[in-house]
């Protein structure tokens, strides 16, 4: 991993321009600092957010300077970090611009609860110190062009390991979300931890949610951002992390019932409720799933990624199964059966949804509403044959601007890949290709999504057969809709003629 990397791209931010200001003085270093340097070394392009330490000069000497390069904000007095964007810069986000400091934990476990010194002859490496994992705690001195590696990060790197800075218990327990943010740079890297962090994290797992004078230590504005982002990232990791480390038992209790919940085996050969769910996670990241979806069906369109609404959608939908389970030596049932499950699985996931506060993770703009919608409807695929299916219901499920129609075809291609029959050992794909087929057919009425306006309104219907509003008005317009999504009706006048039909 050569240091070229990291020259590479700073080269390309033109740091090498304005940061010369900042060696004017004599004795002045300047860092680049924490995941920029990682990114850096590890060939990741379009890197945004860099974070500086400079050493020589006071808070008061370094804002008065950054304000003759640029537009500076100072973050607080107390934390000695600026946010900076230089003169002709157009960025979305500020550079980070500190002085070294230490941080004292005030051992509550709080990620805000530190005493912060900063000094502007402090070394980098003490700076460093203070920080969550190794390959947080590298430094890269701009002048210079040397790499500051105190800690093994380097190493950390070529192992793909994720280790704390020192003691593990110590890093965890000066502030427990750091545990949530390491399970992140696990599924983001797809990397392992390493062995002393690995035992730490699963020890203090259970503090994420503890309260100190009725307040979480760990607020679920920061659970709802690190979970959303690990399982985006990379789902099936993130599903077996949580469980394994203790996460989901926090979190989500409701989730591990679906261990050992049987299911028929002729259709679902692939184990219990839980194999079923981590293979539909695995499903999102499959080439299969890549292939079927490198261009969107609806939109006719490039591909959407996944989305975080799509993926808890698939950790969920089948959570339900445990809680309706109706067995023929138990139940007298002919097999096994799993009646409403799905709206069992919408409530659950709607209820967790609500207490882990998703919809205020400030990188997402989650929809819960979407998400519970594609867990009640997940069961469309199977539950009824396809065919005969109104070509209005297809449009509210899948051209509706109110919810994902794209998402929910997702959501069934994972589903069902992750349905493996008992005879063929494969899953059985018939109805979703129907789904889409019938999609095609639609959208051959209209274009971008949308398709053709209704023929009448209320008002029209009414004017025409001379009627007073009710529920008769809305049962004709349905029934004009079908028609003309079938194409057997194509203007005004045919649609004027339908309704004086019914």
């Amino acid at each position: 991993m050569p240091l070229e990397k990291v020259i590479n791209n700073l080269e390309q931010e033109d740091f090498l321009g304005w940061t010369k200001n900042v060696y004017e003085k004599k004795g002045a270093e300047m860092y680049l600092v924490g995941g920029a340097v990682r990114d850096a070394l590890l060939g990741f392009e379009n890197i945004k957010d860099y974070d500086f330490v400079v050493r020589g000069w006071s808070m008061e000497e370094l804002g008065e300077k950054l304000k003759e390069l640029g537009k500076v904000d100072l973050v607080g007095k107390s934390f000695g970090v600026y946010k900076f964007v230089p003169t002709g810069k157009k960025m979305p986000v500020a550079y980070d611009i500190a002085l070294p400091r230490k941080e004292i934990s005030l051992a509550t476990g709080r990620y805000r609860d530190f005493k912060v010194d900063y000094d502007e002859k402090l070394e980098i490496k003490d700076d460093l110190a203070r920080r969550d994992f190794t390959i947080n705690a590298m430094a890269y001195e701009l002048k210079s062009k040397k790499l500051v590696d105190e800690f093994g990060g380097l190493k950390d790197l070529a192992d793909k390991k994720i280790r704390t800075v020192g003691n593990p218990y110590e890093r965890f327990g000066e502030d427990y979300s750091r545990m949530l943010r390491g399970i992140r740079f696990a599924c983001q890297l797809n990397w392992n931890f390493e062995d002393g962090t690995r035992h730490a994290l699963k020890d203090l797992a259970g503090h994420i949610n503890d309260q100190l004078n009725g307040e979480r230590i760990v607020p679920y504005e920061v659970i709802a951002s690190e979970l959303l982002k690990t399982f985006v990232a990379n789902p099936a990791k993130a599903f077996g992390l949580y469980d394994v480390m203790g996460i989901f038992k926090e979190l989500a209790l409701e989730l591990l019932k679906m261990k050992d919940c049987p299911q028929p085996e002729n259709w679902h050969s692939e184990g219990d409720v839980w194999q079923h769910t981590l293979l539909c996670l695995k499903v999102l990241q499959s080439e299969a799933f890549e292939e079927r979806f490198k261009r969107s069906i609806i939109f006719d369109g490039p591909k959407h990624s996944i989305s975080a609404e799509l993926v808890m959608a698939a950790l969920w939908h089948d959570v339900g199964k445990p809680y309706t389970i109706k067995t023929p030596e138990i139940d007298g049932t002919d097999r096994l059966r799993f009646n409403n499950h799905d709206a069992e699985s919408a409530k659950m996931a709607k209820a967790n949804f609500e207490k882990l506060r998703l919809s205020a993770a400030p990188e997402f703009a989650f929809d819960p509403e979407r998400a519970v919608w594609l867990i009640s409807k997940h069961h469309l695929f199977d539950t009824k044959k396809l065919e005969e299916m109104k070509n209005s219901t297809m449009e509210k499920y899948f051209f509706s601007r109110r919810y994902n129609g794209e998402d929910l075809l997702k959501l069934g291609f994972a589903d069902m890949s992750a349905s493996i029959r008992a005879d063929t050992g494969e899953p059985d794909l018939e109805n979703f290709e129907i789904m889409v087929a019938r999609i095609n057919e639609l959208k051959k009425l209209g274009k971008d999504r949308k398709l053709p306006q209704p023929l009448l309104n209320g008002n029209e219907v009414m004017e025409v057969l001379k009627m007073k509003p009710g529920a008769k008005v809305g049962e004709i317009l349905g029934n004009l809709r079908e028609k003309q999504l079938s194409a057997e009706v194509k203007d005004k006048a045919g649609a004027i003629k339908f309704i004086k039909s019914q």
